[in-house]
């Protein structure tokens, strides 16, 4: 594991030689080296690449060919960071600014993990105001550990459910009728295309698909 880290830096500074210093993949390339503690500088830097496409002026046919092969990080994890970076742009615009403060100290900034994690909290509304702003104060102030995080997440959610029953069985029946639709709508997909049953029974498989549609 070591080796590997070791070889992928080495990769990492071989690439920064041979690219001006004063571009924009220059400055991914130097916070790549240095991800954790960099982590929002990184971000900023990828979504623009990410939004222009400047991967592709640099031989690149997909940004996640770019992100794997030239600083070492996976379609996964490229995409938490663009989306942990965009939702600080959006909701809390000064920790982007803090991110990239020379003076700030990586241990008092919030992991992409924490953010990421924050920021489906808020966009499923999985919690109300009160127990997102607890959230948030415990990401964002206190650089939580993503477990914790989630561990507490889990525990809202549950005690919302506990709370709001009726609500939750809502969410539970729509969630199963969503799937029962997705499943029929590729069954009927998958025998109009092979032609396994007569158009007929494709027109009441259609039909079913409408009447299950209507209960949501």
């Amino acid at each position: 594991m070591g080796g590997t880290k070791t070889r992928s830096l080495e990769k990492i500074e071989e690439k920064m030689s041979s690219v001006p210093e004063d571009s924009i993949r220059h400055r991914i390339l130097k916070s790549a080296k240095s991800f954790k503690s960099s982590w929002i500088d990184l971000g900023q830097a990828l979504y623009t690449v990410w939004k222009d496409k400047a991967y592709k002026e640099w031989g690149y046919i997909t940004f996640e060919a770019y992100t794997s092969k030239e600083i070492g990080i996976r379609k996964a994890t490229a995409v938490k960071l663009l989306k942990s970076y965009y939702f600080l742009e959006q909701e809390e615009p000064s920790y982007v600014q803090k991110g990239q403060d020379d003076a700030t100290s990586p241990a008092a900034l919030p992991t992409y993990e924490s953010v990421n994690l924050l920021r489906m909290a808020k966009s499923k509304n999985a919690i109300d105001k009160s127990d997102y702003a607890h959230l948030k104060r415990d990401v964002l102030d206190n650089g939580k550990d993503v477990s914790l995080v989630k561990k507490d997440l889990t525990s809202m959610i549950r005690q919302r459910e506990e709370l709001e029953p009726e609500e939750a069985r809502r969410k539970k029946r729509a969630a199963v009728i969503k799937r029962l639709i997705s499943s029929l709508k590729t069954l009927k997909t998958d025998i109009e295309v092979t032609k396994i049953l007569p158009a007929a029974l494709i027109a009441e498989i259609n039909a079913l698909i409408k009447k299950v549609e209507g209960e949501l």
